[in-house]
């Protein structure tokens, strides 16, 4: 006969998808859901709308989000020491947040009808949201930089 599971112990399933409750709380996991979620909600904005044309920087957007919000839940970053996460997360923070100005302007003044309207204010919206993301990697950078540039990374160490 099985022995029933524990109340505590978690249930395989869709449950383990979920990331853990402590990156959710962290600045980072909150920046990454917010950005996709804006994302989102700009890409379908913009389906809706005249300016269908600009449908495709959000969901480039809304994809890497996701990865990235995914990949530090799972610790990829950790796994992964080929790729300096840190510079690519303030790279793509950066296009998307000179993307996301851009098109914003381009879908308030251009465009009338109010999908597009919507999709400029949640982009303006985006624009902050990416450029508040981008100020603290930028500053994990300095900091990074800072520590010391004498000593080799753990790759190129001569013996």
């Amino acid at each position: 006969m099985e022995e029933p599971e524990p109340a505590g112990a978690a249930q395989p399933g869709l449950r383990s998808l979920l990331p853990p409750r402590e990156f959710l709380r962290s600045r980072k996991g909150q920046l990454l859901l917010a950005e996709s979620v804006l994302s989102f909600i700009i890409f379908i904005c913009y389906i809706a709308s005249l300016a269908a044309s600009f449908m495709m920087a959000p969901l480039l957007e809304f994809l890497l989000a996701l990865f990235l919000f995914f990949a530090y839940a799972s610790k990829l970053n950790e796994k992964f020491k080929g790729l300096y996460w840190p510079l690519t997360d303030f790279l793509r923070c950066v296009t998307a947040a000179i993307i996301y100005f851009a098109i914003s302007i381009a879908a308030v003044s251009k465009y009338s009808d109010g999908a597009s309207k919507a999709a400029g204010v949640f982009g303006f919206v985006a624009t902050i949201v990416f450029a508040i993301d981008f100020y603290i990697t930028f500053n994990d950078l300095l900091s990074f930089l800072k520590q010391g540039t004498s000593d080799p990374p753990e790759g190129h160490k001569s013996e």
